[in-house]
């Protein structure tokens, strides 16, 4: 308890590639540019919320907008119960799922082509998702749990809600409905800069200092 030491956050993941256009990420992926995109990333386990998502997504409200979601990454468990889900709540035309571990070169391509990242985790402390996110410049809806309100300010780069379908879906269409794109990603630029490499790298020297003293 005595060691030194200093706090500084993690930095942004900025070695899958540059922002890029949206419309070019969609034909990379094969898909139709008349729509919008909301993106859920990552391992598929049960904590992470995909189920509460998907019935945020049932939403009738949800039927106004030209909206999809896409689900990318491998599923942990079974993926049954949740294409299930999906049969069942009757939205298999608004979900896209991209069912394999997602390689370095094609991360890009699926956050260019989202309107905003979407967490919906029942229980968290971090998420490497979130600093992805902010490299390509990305609003954020996550829940409150753990950690993750810390680093997504509610209203600023994005939202924090409780973990429920409706609460999830509430912020969804006030995004589109007020349009805050641009007010989110205006914001995050700035926001980002907290999560520079150089801040870590200061942190270290400082406290290398410290200790030489």
């Amino acid at each position: 308890k005595s060691k030194p030491k200093l706090f500084t956050p993690h930095p942004l993941y900025d070695h899958y590639g540059d922002k890029e256009d949206k419309v070019m990420a969609m034909n990379s992926l094969y898909l139709d540019n008349n729509y919008n995109y909301l993106l859920f990333f990552g391992l598929i386990r049960e904590y992470k919320g995909l189920d509460l998502l998907l019935k945020a997504m049932a939403d009738e409200r949800i039927d106004n907008y030209p909206l999809k979601l896409v689900v990318a990454g491998e599923f942990y468990e079974k993926k049954e119960p949740y294409l299930q889900m999906i049969d069942n709540l009757n939205i298999k035309d608004k979900v896209i799922i991209c069912d394999k571990y997602i390689p370095d070169e094609e991360v890009k391509n699926f956050f260019n082509l989202a309107d905003m990242v979407v967490q919906p985790y029942k229980s968290a402390t971090q998420s490497g998702v979130t600093q992805v996110a902010y490299h390509f410049e990305k609003p954020m809806l996550v829940t409150d749990v753990g950690g993750l309100k810390e680093i997504v300010p509610d209203g600023k780069v994005g939202y924090v809600v409780e973990p429920e379908p409706s609460k999830i879906a509430d912020a969804i269409c006030d995004f589109y409905d007020n349009d805050r794109m641009n007010f989110f990603e205006n914001n995050i630029v700035e926001e980002k800069k907290k999560y520079e490499w150089s801040k870590m790298t200061e942190t270290i020297k400082k406290l290398y200092n410290d200790i030489s003293k």
